[in-house]
């Protein structure tokens, strides 16, 4: 089967999902290639539409064993006409859950056919020096996973006479689905005197939750815990105060050291 161009999707505030999703497409090596970032409000706005001579990529990070909550209505706008599609889901090193099963369902739903799916693992959202988990990851061990999927999907591509060919790919998982994709509502980042108020925060923010005329606070009922804040101030201005996030934190690097690999399904 031939396709005419590959089509990334990421929402990725650390990057970690952005980066996986690079590895897979190096690993594809398809000459046109677009990449859509959809990690700010502003990228979110415009609905995405593919066709079947495409191969569209999804990539989005874990929360709390779901797709997060806040990208639903966009995944759910998508207009897909018989595309050839990759769920692929990044996580903290702890469960991935139903995440992976409830992607790949959106893009059924939207009109594409799944044709492989992968979980990767990423640095935690709440991972620190202190309490690292994940820490550093996906690193080079992860990446080469990442190329070698993506030379899998190209062959079974190659092998495939049509899209109405595509057979089905098993998932694991459990509908309904388990967890609960509603995040916490805590205020919980504390911005310290190094803070410069260059702004790098607020423009990362994948919810607009840091105003700058507020001295770079996040309004928690916005804040979606990624951290993006935290780990991408060039001042090391943003903590996280005392409290159930940084609890979290420490538990999760002492509960989930042992390292995951990557799994993917084709």
């Amino acid at each position: 089967m031939r396709i005419d161009s590959l089509r990334l999707v990421c929402f990725s505030p650390t990057g970690r999902s952005r980066t996986v999703i690079q590895g897979i497409a190096r690993g594809i090596d398809h000459g046109t290639m677009e990449l859509i970032d959809i990690t700010t409000p502003q990228a979110r706005k415009k609905p995405l539409e593919t066709s079947g001579n495409e191969l569209l990529i999804v990539a989005v990070p874990v929360y709390m064993g779901r797709v997060p909550a806040l990208l639903t209505e966009w995944l759910r706008a998508i207009r897909a006409h018989g595309t050839p599609a990759v769920s692929v889901v990044v996580y903290g090193n702890r469960v991935y859950e139903d995440a992976l099963l409830e992607l790949t369902d959106i893009l059924t739903r939207r009109g594409c056919r799944p044709i492989a799916g992968g979980a990767f693992i990423g640095e935690h959202s709440f991972s620190s020096a202190e309490a690292p988990t994940a820490g550093g990851r996906p690193d080079a061990a992860d990446l080469h996973r990442a190329e070698a999927f993506g030379r899998k999907i190209r062959e079974k591509l190659e092998a495939i006479p049509s899209v109405d060919r595509i057979p089905n790919v098993t998932i694991p998982g459990c509908r309904p689905y388990r967890g609960d994709p509603t995040l916490w509502t805590v205020d919980f980042i504390a911005v310290g005197d190094a803070c410069t108020r260059c702004g790098t925060c607020a423009e990362g923010c994948p919810t607009g939750a840091i105003d700058p005329d507020e001295g770079y606070s996040a309004d928690p009922e916005k804040c979606i815990t990624c951290c993006a804040c935290i780990k991408h101030c060039p001042a090391h201005a943003r903590t996280m105060r005392p409290g159930p996030v940084r609890d979290a934190s420490v538990r999760l690097s002492t509960l989930y050291r042992e390292r995951k690999e990557p799994e993917y399904f084709l």
